[in-house]
């Protein structure tokens, strides 16, 4: 049976303005919350569960509130297609991610809008939704929300990352070009369309507003991390690396190990360390990539085989315990549209559990942190990263004091704060 065979199967068988959140006081939160009980949502999103943490988190703070939460998904390949988990009915498409090319992701986002759509509407027919929540990419996936939003749902449209910024920097395409003009477009027709906008950060919603839509359309819900996972552990002073001794170091580098990431520029900020800092070790966690293995082999080629280390891919929790035993977390971001606008999530990660951070000067991060809150190099620096990881080895005190305000940031996007503003904000478009 062919894949486009199985997505129809999937797909059959399931034949305003709004006040500010911090306008409303605590009594009206409470009776908004319980108008949440028994309300329906269907929230789609084009990765798998529960590998995407958004979303997923998303999906737990409406059925913790009492809501009915369909999840509609891509298959991992080992998952069964229909399950419920932790109070959400997981519903899993029969498409896996190829990222193989131009014309794969115009395939692949093809066929999940219209399996998506199929599956919403007849389950819209069947029973209606309160809400439908929509996770880009692409953004055009809120046309799968059509049907439900004419029988009288809300939309919500949660756009992880600016995809005309992604797409250029991904495919190295002109951002005046007409294909991307053209996904610029659609960004615009797709805010059009929902009631509600989320963004994760305070410089996508400022593009947004710039280009598509209305500021006050649009919210910002921080990537933080999950404090049940990422639990809070205050900064543990480390001895300085003593310049003829040269003890060790370790610096962690984890997320999706692509060119746009850097890991090749932590590479060669650590050829630059070898005479000073002989003993220091990268450790780079993430799942395998063609990208990956060219930098592994620059490594090997360059001597540094005994410094450069790949640890695979790892769940959040062994995440955790890498960080743990890392002495500082990298975040080597090469210049890029995209990078000037993201807050790295990795960014809270290392500073909930305690650890310096490098983190490149772009808008994204500079829009929270100050200089005297995070370890800034210019992005695509080598040197400057590399001057930054020999900063940390011989000054570990001065390092220890920027960490503890770069938590005192942190501690005002905690995620139980973010969960609490999409709450407010769900029950407030539902009342």
């Amino acid at each position: 049976m062919s894949s486009f065979q199985n997505i129809h199967r999937s797909a059959i068988s399931e034949l305003t303005d709004l006040p500010s959140v911090s306008q409303l006081d605590a009594a009206s939160l409470v009776t908004r919350y319980r108008h949440l009980e028994g309300k329906r949502a269907g929230l789609v999103v084009m990765s798998s569960f529960p590998s995407d943490p958004r979303p997923r988190r998303a999906a737990e703070a409406l059925v913790g509130q009492g809501m009915s939460v369909d999840y509609i998904c891509l298959t991992d390949g080992k998952s069964r297609w229909r399950e419920r988990t932790n109070g959400i009915n997981v519903i899993r498409i029969p498409i896996v991610r190829r990222r193989a090319g131009k014309a794969a992701y115009v395939y692949e986002y093809s066929a999940f809008i219209l399996a998506s759509a199929l599956i919403l509407a007849a389950r819209s027919l069947r029973h209606r939704y309160d809400l439908v929540y929509i996770n880009n990419m692409p953004d055009i996936l809120v046309a799968s929300a059509l049907l439900p939003k004419m029988l009288g749902a809300k939309v919500i449209l949660d756009l992880h990352d600016p995809m005309p910024e992604l797409m250029a920097t991904i495919f190295g395409v002109n951002p005046s070009s007409k294909s991307i003009r053209l996904i610029r477009w659609l960004e615009k027709w797709s805010m059009a369309r929902a009631h509600q906008v989320l963004t994760p950060n305070i410089a996508c919603q400022r593009i947004l507003a710039a280009r598509s839509c209305a500021l006050d359309k649009i919210t910002v819900i921080m990537n933080s991390p999950d404090e049940s996972i990422f639990s809070f552990r205050p900064v543990r002073s480390r001895p300085a690396t003593k310049r003829t001794a040269a003890g060790p170091l370790v610096v962690m580098s984890h997320g999706s190990l692509v060119e746009r990431n850097g890991i090749d520029l932590a590479v060669e900020a650590f050829a630059r360390i070898r005479a000073t800092v002989p003993r220091a070790q990268l450790h780079i966690y993430g799942k395998t990539t063609p990208f990956l293995d060219k930098v592994m082999q620059s490594a090997r080629d360059n001597g540094l085989e005994q410094s450069v280390l790949y640890c695979g891919e790892r769940s959040l929790e062994g995440i955790v315990k890498a960080i743990e035993t890392c002495d500082v977390g990298i975040i080597p971001n090469h210049r890029s549209a995209f990078a000037d606008i993201n807050t790295p999530t990795r960014v809270f990660e290392y500073l909930a559990i305690g650890k310096p951070v490098i983190a490149p000067r772009t808008p994204g991060i500079q829009d929270y942190f100050t200089d005297d809150s995070l370890l800034f190099f210019e992005a695509g620096d080598a040197d400057q990263l590399a001057e930054r990881i020999e900063f940390v080895a011989f000054h570990p005190n001065d390092a220890l004091s920027i960490t503890e305000r770069g938590q005192q940031v942190y501690n005002t996007h905690l995620w139980k704060r973010e969960k609490q503003t999409l709450t407010n904000l769900v029950a407030k478009l539902l009342s």
